[in-house]
């Protein structure tokens, strides 16, 4: 006979006590696709990580892309918080618009996240269109801001196109500091009103 302990087994279906699942997915997400990769990582692997069964995966975030997805605009949010960006002297917005895409995209974490092919580029995209773009243009308000809120994005999606994702040797060599200097007077151009 034997009196060994039973080991604990996993219950299906949500945890007990109501953990915030979403976020314990999201950051064993993160580990995974950081340590091994976009497809090597199983959605099982996630799953146990997080101690949760499967199916709470496609509950919550429909497939493994949006769960990559998901990883993605926390990574964003958390570099990009657009309060954070928006709040503070106006004068100095450019600066911290070009320093907030600078410090996401220096991140080696986010770098490594980055090069998982078409799936982070939407999300980029996505993240530029929703999360920054459409702020902006509120934050700016009048009849010009969204021409003027596009012009922004533009110079910051520039910077990441450059500089991260399909480097050129000139902008790729400076430093974020160096981007800041060489850029804010392009970011400052395209935030001011516009003349009638």
């Amino acid at each position: 006979m034997n009196n060994a302990p039973a080991a604990p087994t996993r219950s299906r279906g949500r945890p007990r006590g109501n953990p915030p699942i979403r976020e314990s997915l999201v950051a064993a997400a993160r580990e995974l696709f950081l340590e091994r990769g976009y497809r090597a990582t199983t959605l099982r692997a996630v799953a146990g990580a997080a101690g949760v069964d499967p199916a709470l995966i496609a509950y919550h975030f429909g497939s493994k892309k949006g769960l990559f997805a998901d990883v993605m605009q926390f990574q964003c949010a958390n570099a990009l918080s657009v309060d954070e960006v928006l709040g503070g002297d106006p004068a100095t917005l450019p600066g911290r618009l070009i320093d907030a895409v600078t410090g996401l995209w220096e991140d080696a974490d986010f770098r490594r996240l980055s090069t998982r092919g078409e799936t982070a580029a939407e999300v980029v995209r996505e993240y530029l269109e929703q999360e920054l773009l459409r702020p902006l243009v509120e934050f700016l308000g009048g009849p010009d801001a969204t021409a003027r809120a596009t012009a922004v994005v533009t110079v910051l999606g520039g910077i990441i196109y450059t500089r991260y994702l399909n480097p050129l040797p000139t902008p790729a060599a400076l430093t974020p500091a160096e981007t800041r200097a060489a850029l804010t007077p392009a970011v400052r151009a395209a935030l001011a009103p516009r003349r009638r």
